[in-house]
C-alpha cells in the first residue's frame, strides 16, 4: 500500500455533490454524515417520521424531493444475538424492503453514485479464517443471522443486476462489528462489544465479584472502530466502482475472551468472568481478508482494538444514562 497520506474526505470529490445518507442520525450515519457535512455541497438526511423506506411511496418521494446525486444506504434495523431472536422476521422483512426500495428509487431519480452498507452477517456460515470476497455466495449464511445477513447479501445482487439493465453506478462494502462511542448500549439490542462494556463497567462500579458472560468465549471476531468504518466508506464511495463487494476491516481476529479480558484490564476490574456455556457462541471464526481493500482504496483502518476500547469506555462512563437508554 502507498505510503502517500489520502485525504478522507476529498473535497475536490464532494464539493459539487448533494449526498443522501440513510440512517444519518444513526451510530454510524452520523460518523459518516459529520465528514461529509463540511465539504460536500449538501448533505441530505431523512427521518423515519417523514420517510418510511419500508414503503417504496415513501422512498420516491424522499428521491425526488431531494434529487440526491449519492446515496449512502446506511439505515438498517438489527443487533446481537438476543435481538436477531427476539424479531426475525421484522429483521428480514424490514432490511430486504428498504435496501430495495432505496436503491430502485434512488435509480428512478438518476443517482450518480449508490453505496450499500453491507454485513459480514452475509458471508457463509460454515467458512472459517478470512472470509474474502471471492467467497460471498459460497454457501447460506450461519442460521444465527440468516434473518439480517441474507437480506443484506440479496442486495449487492441487486446492485449488479441494476448494472447489467441500466448501468447504474453502486457498490456493496461490507463491515465487520462495529464498535464505539454513539453505540447502543441495551441489553436487547447492543452487540458483543457494547454489551460486555456495559457489564464490565457495571460490575467494576458496583465493586460486583463476577461478570457472566455468554458463551465459551472461543469463537473469534473482528471489531471496527466507528470513526474507521465511516472513513471506509466515503473512500470506498469516492473511488471504488464495482458491484462486487468490498470489505472494510482489519483483518485481524480477537477471541471473545481475548476482548473480555482487555476489557476488563482497562477497567482494572478485579473480579472473576464467568462464562455461560449454556448461551450460544454463533459461528466460530469470522474476520475478514483485507487485500482487495488495500488494493482498491490504497487504505486501512487506523484504530487498534486496545485504543479503541479506551476511548469507548471513556465515553460509556461519562455518558452511561442516555447510552443505556437508547435503543
Amino acid at each position: 500500500m502507498s505510503n502517500t497520506k489520502i485525504k478522507i474526505p476529498d473535497p475536490r470529490f464532494w464539493k459539487d455533490k448533494k449526498v443522501l445518507i440513510t440512517g444519518g442520525s444513526g451510530f454510524l450515519g452520523k460518523q459518516i454524515v459529520s465528514r461529509l457535512d463540511p465539504v460536500a455541497k449538501k448533505v441530505v438526511v431523512p427521518h423515519k417520521r417523514e420517510y418510511n423506506f419500508i414503503n417504496f411511496t415513501d422512498a420516491l418521494k424522499c428521491m425526488e424531493v431531494n434529487k440526491p446525486d449519492i446515496v449512502i444506504h446506511s439505515a438498517a434495523f438489527y443487533g446481537g444475538i438476543w435481538i436477531n431472536k427476539l424479531y426475525p422476521g421484522q429483521i428480514f422483512y424490514e432490511n430486504l424492503s428498504m435496501g430495495l426500495n432505496v436503491m430502485e428509487a434512488a435509480r428512478l431519480v438518476g443517482v450518480k453514485k449508490y453505496t450499500t452498507v453491507g454485513t459480514a452477517c452475509s458471508y457463509p456460515g460454515h467458512l472459517e479464517n478470512a472470509l474474502e470476497e471471492k467467497d460471498f455466495w459460497a454457501g447460506i449464511t450461519h442460521d444465527s443471522v440468516i434473518n439480517y445477513g441474507l437480506p443484506k447479501r440479496i442486495l449487492q445482487i441487486q446492485g449488479v443486476v441494476y448494472k447489467r439493465q441500466y448501468d447504474f453506478n453502486s457498490i456493496h462494502v461490507i463491515l465487520t462489528n462495529l464498535y464505539g462511542p454513539g453505540d447502543s448500549y441495551n441489553p436487547d439490542r447492543s452487540h458483543v462489544i457494547a454489551a460486555l462494556v456495559r457489564k464490565f463497567v457495571e460490575a467494576y462500579q458496583s465493586k460486583s465479584p463476577t461478570v457472566e458472560v455468554w458463551g465459551t468465549g472461543k469463537p473469534i471476531r473482528e471489531f471496527l472502530y466507528i470513526e474507521d468504518a465511516a472513513e471506509g466508506i466515503i473512500r470506498a464511495t469516492e473511488v471504488y466502482n464495482d458491484t462486487e463487494p468490498l470489505n472494510i476491516a482489519h483483518g485481524k481476529g480477537t477471541t471473545i475472551k481475548e476482548l473480555a479480558g482487555t476489557i476488563k484490564a482497562i477497567l482494572g476490574y478485579k473480579g472473576k468472568i464467568v462464562w455461560n456455556t449454556s448461551k450460544p457462541d454463533g459461528q466460530k471464526i469470522k474476520y475478514l481478508s483485507t487485500e482487495k481493500m488495500k488494493k482498491m482504496l490504497r487504505w486501512q483502518p487506523k484504530v487498534k482494538l486496545e485504543e479503541g476500547l479506551k476511548k469507548t469506555i471513556k465515553w460509556y462512563m461519562a455518558n452511561k444514562d442516555k447510552a443505556d437508554a437508547r435503543f
